[in-house]
């Protein structure tokens, strides 16, 4: 299997986890304010939303990939 073929599976497979899924949450931890020994700390969660037409497009592009990749002049 050559670079361009794992480039397009991979292609293919996050665009499919990104029509599943839509999005996805991660949380980050923020230092608001350090009086002496005193922290505090806010973690706040944030979503990423995943564009359908990205998927979609993410999708055709591996598609093509694998098979224009594969065709021999």
């Amino acid at each position: 299997m050559n670079t361009i073929n794992i480039i397009a599976i991979l292609l293919i497979i996050g665009g499919i986890l990104g029509l599943v899924y839509g999005s996805f949450d991660y949380t980050r931890e923020t230092q608001e304010a350090k009086i002496g020994p005193i922290e505090l700390t806010v973690k706040d969660t944030q979503t990423v939303y995943i564009p359908v037409l990205g998927s979609i497009a993410a999708i055709a592009a591996g598609g093509g990939l694998l098979l224009f990749a594969n065709r021999k002049s």
